[in-house]
């Protein structure tokens, strides 16, 4: 008697999934929002929690604290904002400018580029027929020659490049976020600045916690590492704070 069956097996069909994806995922590292993100709601925590013991140390009162906590939020998110712009454009500009020295090399010296292309599959590892083969093969699309010639020479991907309006966005919302902190208390009619250094710390806590869990790397850390740099900077400021208030007469 015959019996037919199909071979079993716990991966999925490529149907299904791309290969080797059934065992592990990765995180979206593109678009260049979670730098600008992380980045921004630390710079909010830090400099406004800084900027809250630096005014509250000169023995001011607690309406002028929030003044200057609230500026500091509105000009830091902008700022931020506008750097993370200007830097995310710039960078961008940068690899096209490269793009397009790559692609006239190709154009006025494709025999130069198709031998720097074997020796680069040489280098990584490829038989000299091999690469002259790849190399080839890559050279018969202009444009996939281009993408593999920057890759490979710069370590860039020309179509991924990260977007300058999610990067500003991201700073702004999250630098706002992180800034509002040490605002809480006062806005809640707590007018106490040891509240307000408190849950600022929290903030940074909650913030190198959450900074740790999307790098993989030990959350306390993660949460200690932040809670200790976002201190002295904290402390620095309210000492200066502390010193410049008794030198103010009345």
């Amino acid at each position: 008697m015959r019996v037919d069956s199909a071979p079993v097996t716990d991966a999925p069909s490529a149907d299904d999934s791309l290969p080797h994806e059934f065992d592990h995922k990765h995180s979206d590292v593109s678009g260049g929002w979670l730098r600008a993100a992380t980045f921004g709601a630390m710079d909010g925590l830090v400099s406004n929690t800084s900027l809250i013991a630096g005014i509250g140390g000169a023995g001011v009162a607690s309406h002028t604290i929030v003044l200057g906590g609230v500026a500091g939020l509105v000009s830091g998110a902008f700022s931020m904002a506008l750097g993370e712009y200007t830097s995310v454009t710039t960078q961008n500009e940068q690899l096209d400018a490269e793009v397009s020295v790559e692609k006239n090399a190709l154009r006025r010296h494709p025999d130069a580029e198709l031998a720097e292309l074997v020796d680069m599959f040489v280098g990584m590892g490829m038989s000299e027929d091999t690469a002259r083969s790849a190399a080839a093969e890559v050279h018969a699309d202009p444009e996939r020659a281009l993408d593999i010639h920057v890759s490979q020479e710069l370590g860039l991907d020309p179509s991924d490049k990260p977007s300058p309006l999610v990067a500003a966005g991201s700073s702004f919302a999250m630098f706002s976020i992180g800034a509002v902190f040490p605002l809480l208390p006062y806005l809640l009619g707590f007018a106490s600045l040891t509240a307000g250094l408190v849950v600022g710390g929290i903030g940074l806590i909650l913030a190198g916690a959450l900074a740790a869990r999307f790098t993989a790397q030990s959350t306390i850390r993660g949460a200690l590492r932040q809670l200790l740099f976002g201190a002295i900077a904290i402390g620095a400021t309210y000492a200066i704070g502390s010193l410049i208030g008794i030198g103010i007469p009345g």
